[in-house]
């Protein structure tokens, strides 16, 4: 299975950073659903580095969905 390459955390909310939604569509995750996608290192040009973490819907056909619409 291809590996999806995530989008630029400048274009994510908080809540889809802190792993709180999904990072493709948005919806909210629970604790303990979702996806781990394995916590990710920003070096921005100015300012501190930080990492953020990323969830994916369990459902990836609803959530292509929500996605899409």
């Amino acid at each position: 299975m291809p590996v999806r390459q995530l989008p630029p955390v400048r274009d994510m909310s908080e809540q889809q950073q802190r792993g709180w939604c999904c990072v493709w569509c948005g919806g909210p995750l629970g604790v303990g659903l979702g996806a781990d996608l394995g916590e990710q290192r920003i070096v921005p040009a100015t300012g501190a580095a930080y990492s953020w973490f990323p969830r994916e819907c369990p459902d990836a056909a609803a959530c292509a969905g929500r996605a899409a619409g």
